[in-house]
């Protein structure tokens, strides 16, 4: 089957190198020539563990191609993928400006019948507007379809190659066709090809982004409690998490989500609320509690430091919203940054994967390590933002030695209040009491 994904972002690049790897021809087409040249050299935009890997096999076997020529793509292809940003506009709303200008290509350049699928995260009503655009220039029959992207940065191509679940927006059988011999292969163990209507398909994407988030800030208010009222949210999380009907997934308490995900579809599910008159006064909560939890961590640090902060040098563990990505869009640590900045603080940081996206960001505003423990000598205080594995077991002798004062902030409740306590650290964690 021929295969062409416009936009190389995360979702179409991803997409595209998956979709090679099980034999498809695929061509992931861009505007982007520095970003289309790269790729060529097996050079990618992002970092997403496995993903290179990915597209420099396929590239050499021949099934994974890369251009600038979106007509061409179009003009070989049975099915288009859309998968172009959706940037927020100043009121939340999606922007749409990009998928309509492509799905107008399409229309021009199609040369067969074709499937054209929204991956894009885009809101209800979106596959309407694309398959009025194509119109306007089709001469030969299409098919819009809706396939939301589930995808978790850090396991994206795991999660596209064995999915919880495919869903399909549909509204011809010839779509609906084509697009399960697509998937087959992908969903070899049983898991779900789940068919359905377009905008209900659209809305699945955002419903669960927005339940996803729901369950983050829940957590984090259920902690910050906690710690009011002397309880252990570790242990809360093991009680509540294990009753069947909750489960254990994103119970975690930390610092607020980020990402280039559940902020945007937030907003944008919030302001499709509102447009149509149907206020979300739980997701407007949920938003709010998230915007305070990013304060958080400064919050912690300030009560330790106190008037002391003005001047202090404050070590950052984590840049990135998660670990496993260089994604700083949304990150909790660009707001502490912000406010450790404005309080007068200085800040050097290390991020496995970061750095660069943390140059481009802040440029001279901060300090960066080459490694965590190169961020740590002469340091006022240690703060951990983000959970990489290479910080969850570290050298605390070292790291006391290292700072010229033994505070460690853990957004993300790595370490033992105990046995921190034990080794002479002033430690503050999220929702477990003061040690």
């Amino acid at each position: 089957m021929n295969i062409t994904v416009i936009g190389t972002g995360y979702v179409g690049l991803v997409a595209g190198a998956c979709l090679a790897e099980t034999g498809g021809q695929v061509v992931c087409a861009d505007v982007d020539r520095r970003k289309i040249d790269g790729l060529k050299r097996n050079e990618l935009p992002i970092f997403e563990p496995g993903l290179e890997a990915l597209v420099a096999r396929n590239q050499a076997q021949g099934r994974l191609t890369f251009t600038t020529d979106v007509g061409a793509a179009v003009a070989s292809a049975e099915v288009v993928f859309i998968a172009v940003g959706t940037p927020p506009d100043e009121d939340g709303s999606a922007d749409l400006t990009h998928v309509l200008e492509v799905a107008a290509v399409i229309g021009r350049h199609q040369s067969r019948e074709l499937v054209v699928v929204t991956k894009s995260t885009v809101p209800v009503g979106t596959a309407a507007r694309v398959h009025a655009a194509i119109a306007t220039h089709a001469k030969l029959p299409f098919h819009v379809v809706s396939n939301p992207e589930f995808l978790k940065e850090g396991a994206a191509v795991d999660d596209f190659l064995k999915p919880d679940r495919v869903v399909l927006g549909v509204e011809t059988d010839y779509a609906r066709s084509v697009m399960a011999e697509l998937y087959a292969p992908f969903v070899r163990t049983g898991k779900p090809i789940i068919f359905m209507d377009l905008p209900s398909a659209e809305m699945t994407k955002y419903a669960a982004n927005a339940m996803l988030a729901t369950r983050i800030s829940f957590m984090n208010e259920i902690a910050n409690l906690c710690e009011q009222l002397g309880a252990n949210v570790d242990l809360v999380r093991k009680g509540i998490g294990s009753d069947s009907r909750i489960g254990p997934s994103f119970l975690f308490p930390g610092p607020g989500y980020g990402g280039s995900c559940f902020p945007k579809d937030v907003k944008a599910l919030l302001r499709t609320s509102e447009e149509v008159g149907s206020p979300l006064r739980v997701l407007d909560a949920v938003e709010e509690a998230n915007e305070r939890q990013k304060r958080r961590l400064f919050a912690l640090l300030r009560d330790v430091l106190g008037e002391g902060l003005r001047g202090a040098t404050v070590a950052l563990w984590g840049l990135a919203f998660k670990a496993q990505t260089d994604d700083m869009r949304e990150s909790p640590a660009l707001t502490l940054i912000e406010e450790l900045l404005a309080a007068g603080a200085k800040v050097i940081a290390h991020d496995p994967a970061a750095m660069r996206e943390a140059g481009r960001r802040l440029g001279p505003r901060i300090a960066c390590a080459p490694s965590n423990y190169d961020a740590l000598p002469g340091a006022d205080a240690l703060v951990v933002v983000t959970d990489w594995n290479e910080y969850r077991f570290p050298d605390f002798a070292r790291i006391k030695r290292a700072l010229a004062r033994p505070i460690v902030i853990d957004g993300r409740n790595l370490y033992d209040p105990a046995k921190m306590r034990l080794l002479g650290f002033t430690y503050r964690s999220i929702g477990r009491g003061r040690e």
